[in-house]
């Protein structure tokens, strides 16, 4: 095992940006204004909590923005990078300033994940409103599904939260400093 917390890390962010990467691009459900429904949101959120603001936004920004490359959403990669990796600082700030309040953590991870989720919203109609469509209205069309998505990424985070602390590993990275 990796005794060096730093390297720990490291191994983890490259491993939650592969997962970031997978979630999104396993399961693409079409949404109607173009973009797609995918569980990746979750493992953003996870990035945030379980790494901290710095490895956690690398995380999940990378392997978001390595899904949208993959996918051919190249125009959202360099907005996906910045959105998904403040979505996981903000979410993860969120998560553990509750998590030492709240005797139940799938509040906190919810909490995060609204938090996280309004970044995302916010994030890409801005870069919607201002670089692809430059019309308000046509960039508000996509909002009813960036929020159809934070939920996913809500339920998704939620459900492997309860597993994931269980592990040592996991456990060490979170009572860690971020």
């Amino acid at each position: 095992m990796i005794t060096n917390n730093k390297t720990r890390k490291i191994v983890m962010a490259a491993l939650m940006a592969a997962m970031c990467c997978i979630a999104t691009m396993i399961i693409q459900v079409p949404s109607p204004t173009g973009g797609y429904i995918h569980l990746g949101d979750g493992l953003v959120l996870l990035s945030g909590i379980i790494l901290g603001p710095v490895y956690g936004l690398l995380a999940a920004g990378i392997g978001s923005m390595l899904a949208d490359l993959l996918s051919g959403y190249p125009q959202y990669a360099i907005a996906t990078l910045l959105i998904k990796g403040i979505a996981a600082i903000v979410g993860g700030t969120i998560y553990s300033i509750l998590a030492s309040k709240l005797t139940n953590r799938t509040l906190a991870v919810m909490a995060a994940g609204v938090g996280g989720g309004i970044v995302v919203t916010l994030g890409y109609f801005s870069f919607d409103a201002l670089f692809i469509s430059n019309n308000i209205l046509a960039a508000a069309t996509g909002i009813p599904a960036n929020i159809v998505q934070n939920i996913f990424g809500i339920i998704v985070s939620s459900l492997l939260m309860p597993f994931l602390v269980k592990s040592p590993y996991i456990k060490s990275l979170l009572s860690s400093e971020a």
